[in-house]
């Protein structure tokens, strides 16, 4: 069986899994579910395959074993339940196979929960808090307790056709990949809530491949979602030789990041749960950390970003102006721009296209970004390209190296005609995206799709962004040829007669004209 093959196995069957709650709570919450009850199975199959490798090794041995056990990325552990008289009512691993032995029970929400809670407990360094926003035993989710029952036991007998054991899905990827689809998936049926927690693939990888990242970078995404364009930005690095940072602040989303960082076996990714404008936790000691490439999508115009601690920011992130309250797009950027590494820090981030004009406190930010000469780019996406957001939008590249440089040139692109017209969604192509990326690396003027602008052009422009004031993408006028119009014109009027000379025959015959 192919990767492929592979995946679309792992996938059907999960999707198939999300009939249980379709038409009963909001996709943008049975995802939660779903994809918790999948990390649930991963564990499992995994310790599932680790045991059998160590009875083989260590013949029986069963102290060897579970010391050998107890070193793995995850532990399992054993789950007593006692009655009001502390007598033991029930004994069981944490695994999905006891769930799935005991899904017939009256109480199996409540089981649910309480696996979760002892598997957080004795992994705390890794899985602290990921399970405290899911609750499988909610009636308000999940419906009374003989529905929510059903659906769980239907939830159970569906996941348990799935087989995530290395020996079967071969590399561990796969099960990441499958993971990351998924997410798209939901963000598909979610509207607006999916940027929330979902950046399109292919913005992702095109943002990834515009900063490029390095063997041995530090890689942030301040607000990283589900961690997908981190992901995405960790692969550009072609080797494991990297670190990644976050910091999100839903809760149930921050929990979906940790998982899809262990699912893709990056264990030591830290992510952050907190509001990085008004709580940055990404510190060391009184200072913001550095890192060597910062990636983002954060909200667009989000309103109440924080303005009412911006001119007190112990960390002076907004030294260059404080972004109205009801537009925090700014705000994140000046925060990405401090935690990038002076003198080489990259700086990567999806924005709407109010950023590259809108005037007032915007304008005076704008402009002291571009005095600084931080700006290295200007790409214009296709509109429609995000779930629930039809809004085109652009992406803007900084580059902390080009301050030793002096006024170097900003690239700008107009990318937003070159696209795949989907039936709900616009798609960039691959050679979409090659063509944005290799512009850009090679620093190409392409006629009506990419022009360098001086800092000079730029000051004349007022310090505005906006892309067609730099790309000319209009084309001359066609010749018309007033013969033929004319010709045309007079073919109609014959044609419009004729019509008109039945129409009046019609109407003798029916009586109404004499």
């Amino acid at each position: 069986m192919t990767d492929k093959q592979k995946r679309d196995e792992i996938f059907n069957t999960v999707w198939r899994a999300c009939d249980t709650f379709r038409g009963v709570i909001d996709p943008g919450q049975y995802k939660d579910y779903i994809l918790t009850m999948l990390f649930v199975k991963y564990i499992s199959d995994i310790r599932k395959s680790k045991l059998a490798e160590y009875e083989k090794k260590y013949k029986g041995d069963t102290v060897r074993i579970e010391r050998a056990l107890s070193r793995e990325r995850f532990i399992v552990p054993e789950v007593e339940i006692r009655d009001k008289e502390d007598k033991v009512e029930d004994r069981f691993m944490a695994t999905f196979e006891s769930l799935f032995d005991r899904r017939e029970r009256s109480n199996i929400g409540e089981l649910i929960n309480i696996l979760l809670e002892h598997i957080e407990d004795v992994n705390k360094a890794k899985l602290h808090n990921v399970f405290r926003n899911i609750d499988f035993n909610s009636e308000a989710n999940l419906g009374q307790t003989r529905q929510r029952n059903a659906r769980l036991r239907h939830l159970l007998e569906d996941f348990a056709a799935l087989d995530l054991r290395p020996e079967h899905v071969g590399h561990m990827d796969i099960v990441g990949d499958v993971y990351e689809y998924l997410i798209a998936r939901f963000a598909a049926t979610a509207g607006k809530k999916a940027g929330e927690f979902y950046t399109p693939a292919a913005v992702s990888e095109t943002l990834a491949q515009l900063v490029a990242p390095k063997p041995g970078d530090r890689i942030c995404d301040p607000t990283c979602g589900s961690g997908s364009l981190l992901i995405r930005a960790a692969r550009q690095v072609g080797s494991n030789d990297f670190s990644l940072f976050g910091q999100e602040m839903n809760g149930s989303t921050w929990a979906l990041c940790k998982m899809n960082m262990f699912l893709h076996e990056v264990d030591a990714a830290r992510i952050e749960w907190e509001d990085t404008i008004r709580h940055p936790l990404l510190v060391n000691g009184d200072a913001l950390m550095k890192f060597d490439v910062v990636i983002a999508n954060p909200p667009f115009s989000l309103d109440k970003w924080g303005q009412e601690i911006a001119a007190d920011d112990r960390y002076n992130r907004f030294k260059r102006g404080i972004p109205p309250r009801s537009k925090g797009d700014w705000a994140f950027i000046m925060h990405m721009l401090a935690t990038a590494v002076e003198g080489k820090g990259r700086v990567g981030v999806v924005v709407p296209h109010g950023v590259l004009f809108r005037g007032g406190q915007e304008g005076k930010v704008r402009e002291a970004v571009i005095q600084e000469n931080l700006l290295d780019a200007v790409v214009g996406i296709p509109a429609n390209l995000f779930y629930g957001a039809g809004i085109p939008a652009a992406l803007l590249v900084f580059d902390k190296a080009r301050k030793t440089h002096g006024k170097n040139k900003v690239l700008f692109i107009d990318a937003s005609r070159e696209y795949e017209q989907g039936t709900n969604q616009n798609l960039l192509r691959q050679q979409d995206i090659d063509k944005i990326v290799n512009t850009y690396r090679n620093k190409k003027v392409i006629d009506k799709y990419s022009y360098l602008a001086s800092y000079a052009e730029i000051e004349e422009n007022e310090f505005n962004l906006n892309i067609p004031r730099y790309v000319d993408t209009f084309g001359p006028e066609p010749e018309i040829d007033i013969a033929a119009v004319q010709k045309e014109i007079k073919d109609i009027e014959k044609d419009l007669k004729k019509i008109q000379d039945r129409m009046d025959g019609y109407l003798k015959e029916l009586g109404f004209v004499k």
